[in-house]
């Protein structure tokens, strides 16, 4: 597997090695060992997929706060997605800084965001599927999201047509300048 860092520290693309032949592919998409090897100890403890018909779609920008703050490997199981994580660690040099990527089926990529982080993706084509695993329970209590088109983080969503389809939580949610993080930046 291929582990690289991205321009914000923590965050990781990670590319599983293909197997290919005429029948399809064969992949490892996580070893506890190969990451534990790379540095990255994480115990997973719950799985979510979910599935978004329209292009376009809007999911995020979302995140849980201590004590059940939630480090999350993303993929794209079906179709195409921008996936997203913004720093929000106060006291972080990067914080409000955001990093990109295509997840797709075809190319298999992962995107590895540790909690202090918001999580986002907006759909690119029909039936999308995204697979993720946490490192915490989903805890409603602890729920939290950041706008999506905040013009402080400036994201450079793909165009998929009109405006993305929100859900009523996500259209609400408050601005980075209206928002306190309940994350602190702590230098390694």
């Amino acid at each position: 597997m291929q582990i690289t860092a991205t321009a914000l520290p923590g965050v990781m693309l990670l590319v599983p090695r293909r197997f290919g032949d005429d029948r399809g592919f064969f992949a490892e998409t996580w070893s506890r060992r190969v990451l534990a090897e790379a540095g990255i100890d994480i115990d997973f403890v719950q799985d979510n997929h979910s599935l978004s018909a329209t292009p376009g779609t809007m999911r995020g920008l979302h995140f849980q706060s201590p004590p059940h703050a939630q480090d999350k490997l993303v993929r794209c199981g079906r179709g195409v997605l921008f996936d997203v994580a913004v720093d929000i660690r106060v006291g972080s040099p990067t914080y409000g800084k955001w990093v990109g990527y295509e997840l797709s089926a075809e190319n298999g990529h992962q995107l590895l965001i540790p909690r202090g982080f918001l999580h986002g993706f907006m759909t690119c084509a029909p039936d999308t599927e995204i697979v993720y695993k946490c490192s915490d329970f989903y805890a409603p209590d602890c729920d939290g999201a950041v706008r999506w088109d905040d013009p402080d983080l400036a994201i450079d969503w793909p165009h998929v047509g009109t405006m993305p389809i929100l859900s009523a939580k996500d259209a609400a949610a408050p601005l980075m300048a209206d928002f306190a993080s309940p994350f602190s930046y702590e230098q390694k």
